[in-house]
């Protein structure tokens, strides 16, 4: 418990110098500004008597993603490539703490900091979104089969990416290179995974969105039973929507065991 409390301070900068928090707050200051303006807007165009949506729940995880890149790339290498460069990592090695509740602690740490990121936007939104109507209660009736896609997409895209980070920082400790790896190895996979739907056999090329950040445009469509849009890279692969799922999960669990695997294979 006190690794995973730690972590959460160690993620915003908390305890440490003012630079040391800049990046993390603004991240999020940033992953909030769309649901703030939605709900002004809301609150503006309801005494007009006209609705006016500027993101539905779904579009809004498209926009937050490219800021939890950031945010992961930022906080990742200070979790556990600090520990490493200041070979403190042997103290906790050497007392009650294995190394898979090492690991585990750091990865629930970035996971919880990153649903702030995701969830709590969300949140505003379908709270901000009732709060304009004229009847909050019949708003919360039509619309709360809306929370269980929403805490879905939340928890799912924050643990994919805070997987894929964890296990690239736990490799590489000196920060500035495990920042660039992180933010490469999506920009990376998003582009080969777009030039071969562009360049290949359909049949064949569609296969590398599943080891893409595409997989989790699709699988939150399908948490929210919505449709991809035409041309998109989704919607010509034709892929049923479990199967990003189940492709996400697949990364979770997998880059989950590599941070393991390394800090059990690490010299104390």
């Amino acid at each position: 418990m006190t690794l995973y409390a730690g972590g959460l301070r160690s993620a915003f900068g908390l305890g440490r110098r003012t630079s040391a928090k800049v990046i993390p707050f603004a991240l999020a200051v940033l992953a909030f500004v769309p649901a703030l303006v939605q709900v002004a807007v809301g609150a503006l165009t309801s005494r007009l008597d006209a609705d006016v949506d500027l993101f539905a729940h779904e579009d809004y995880f498209g926009y937050v993603q490219i800021i939890l890149i950031l945010f992961c790339a930022a906080v990742a290498p200070e979790l556990v490539g600090r520990d490493q460069r200041d070979r403190s990592i042997s103290l906790y090695f050497s007392r009650a703490v294995s190394r898979v509740d090492y690991a585990l602690a750091k990865l629930a740490a970035l996971v919880s900091v990153m649903l702030v990121l995701t969830l709590g936007p969300q949140m505003l939104l379908f709270v901000g979104n009732g709060m304009v109507e004229d009847d909050l209660d019949g708003y919360l009736r039509d619309s709360w089969d809306l929370l269980p896609p929403i805490l879905a997409g939340a928890l799912f895209l924050s643990a994919a990416i805070a997987g894929v980070g964890l296990a690239i920082a736990s490799f590489v400790p000196r920060r500035a290179y495990a920042t660039a790896a992180i933010v490469g190895v999506f920009v990376l996979t998003t582009s080969v995974a777009g030039i071969l739907m562009e360049t290949a056999d359909v049949s064949f090329a569609r296969y590398a969105l599943l080891v893409s950040p595409l997989v989790w445009e699709g699988a939150i469509l399908w948490f929210f039973g919505a449709r991809p849009d035409p041309g998109s890279e989704i919607r010509d692969a034709d892929f049923h929507g479990a199967v990003y799922a189940v492709a996400g999960v697949v990364t979770i669990l997998a880059t989950t065991a590599l941070t393991i695997v390394r800090f059990r294979r690490m010299q104390a």
